[in-house]
């Protein structure tokens, strides 16, 4: 992460010497990590405080190091070792990625959401760098730390930089967006995710939409045409684009042909034609999304295409990969809300060329005070040509609840463990070249764990296309 030091405000302190030429520096937050000629940056958190600790990051390369004006002053570094001092060092971080990204001025895309933010940041990116030197969120890093580090860590010549923005509070999205400016925003959609904290889907729309607080006079806010709680946005400031299946949408999404790798379709039933290899439903929108995105900025739609022909997501979001005797997995383990399960599950039952398909569940976190009924609403899509639905948790148990109270089992299995280790040995007995099995549950529960010892290989088989 490259980062002038002309770019740090605050008094440095130095017992000898000078700054020994230190014209660019890397930045560092965690103190174990090797990096060459880095800025340490030691955050204090409610079980850490990082000063603690930079001894080792000189170890591991640290060059130069903030330190805030409370702390005392180390005395075991060498002499010559630059210090910064500055009121609070996750401030001065913010500060400096906010002068680095003024200096550097690229066109800034922020994307949040519900559900689907990563997979149309890595869609964006897969578009846009067909036409310019594009940079975007690595990993998580979407918060009011990971945020900065991904700015400083984008090469000076970027022309556009595309960050996700995460958030569970009221406030978060304003202060994210105020730092970066963004040129264009998307809202991928409203779903239940965080409503521990916001109250409703009406707070978690409000909540999104304080990605437009930073959102540069002129810009383009691109929303979920679909989603009657985006419906109401009217301003002057900005244009607004929406993206869906309703004649509303000014992207009108149409003509959605299935393919075993993805999904072709139009757009308000013109002539050209996109394909997205994808699996999901969810995802022609969340292409859509990144073709606005990419027409804003005057992209031809052949570009586009390549862009949208040439993508990798991150992984753990519906993720192919080879199960033992010949089984088919799918890790959509990063995360899950109600929304986002059900989707899921429905992609799950339109995939072709297979006898078993088997939804494993699990618990679902931050739905608030109705997250029983929440959980037990997923039970309205464990239809079939589901075969099997295994939950895992206490929550995840609310799941099959409905299916049991009434009797509608049909020919569908239904098991319930408590634990992924009580499960396993019964995973292990589905598993044959006739079996897709899907893997769905909140990150706590980590449910890859299972996908790595059901797998013969951590890469995902190739699919035959048409």
């Amino acid at each position: 992460m490259s980062i002038g030091v002309d770019l740090i405000k605050g008094q440095a302190i130095q017992t000898k010497g000078d700054t020994g030429g230190l014209n660019r520096l890397s930045v560092m937050t965690d103190s174990r990590e090797r990096i060459k000629n880095g800025l340490f940056v030691p955050l204090i958190g409610e079980h850490f405080n990082g000063h603690r600790y930079l001894r080792q990051a000189i170890e591991n390369g640290a060059a130069a190091s903030l330190w805030m004006e409370r702390e005392p002053l180390p005395t075991d570094i060498p002499a010559d070792f630059p210090l910064f001092l500055v009121g609070d060092t996750l401030e001065a971080l913010q500060s400096i990625a906010k002068s680095y990204l003024r200096q550097c001025r690229p066109k800034v895309i922020a994307i949040t959401g519900s559900n689907g933010k990563t997979t149309t940041k890595d869609m964006v990116y897969s578009i846009l760098h067909q036409a310019f030197r594009t940079f975007k969120t690595q990993g998580n890093l979407n918060n009011h730390i990971g945020m900065p580090l991904t700015i400083l860590s984008m090469p000076e010549d970027t022309e556009v930089l595309v960050l996700e923005m995460g958030m569970n509070h009221f406030g978060e999205l304003t202060f994210l967006s105020q730092l970066a400016k963004p040129d264009i925003a998307i809202i991928t959609n409203i779903g239940e995710s965080h409503i521990e904290f916001l109250g409703s889907r009406e707070g978690i729309a409000k909540a999104k939409l304080e990605i437009t607080n930073g959102l540069r006079r002129g810009g383009t806010l691109i929303v979920d045409g679909d989603e009657p709680l985006l419906s109401n946005v009217h301003t002057k400031a900005f244009r607004i684009v929406s993206c869906g299946y309703s004649e509303n949408s000014d992207w009108k999404i149409t003509d959605v042909k299935e393919r075993v790798d993805g999904y072709r379709f139009s757009l308000n039933h013109g002539e050209n034609v996109f394909t997205v290899p994808a699996l999901g439903r969810h995802n022609v929108k969340n292409a859509v999304f990144s073709l606005a995105a990419a027409r804003t900025l005057d992209m031809d739609h052949q570009l586009i295409r390549e862009g949208l022909n040439h993508l990798t997501l991150t992984r753990m979001r519906f993720e192919k990969v080879a199960g033992l005797n010949g089984a088919l997995l799918i890790n959509d383990c990063y995360n899950a809300s109600p929304t986002s399960m059900k989707a899921s599950l429905e992609t799950l039952k339109a995939l072709n060329g297979f006898e078993k398909r088997v939804a494993v569940l699990g618990d679902m976190y931050e739905l608030g005070s109705n997250e029983e009924q929440l959980h037990r609403s997923v039970a309205e899509v464990l239809t079939s040509p589901l075969t099997h639905v295994i939950t895992i948790g206490e929550k995840g148990a609310w799941i099959a609840g409905p299916l049991r109270e009434n009797g509608k089992y049909g020919t569908l299995s239904v098991r319930s463990f408590l634990t992924k280790e009580d499960a396993l040995p019964y995973l292990k007995t589905l598993l044959d070249d006739r079996t897709v099995m899907l893997f769905k549950a909140s990150r706590l529960l980590q449910l890859e764990s299972l996908i790595e010892v059901l797998s013969v290989s951590p890469m995902s088989p190739k699919l035959p296309s048409d």
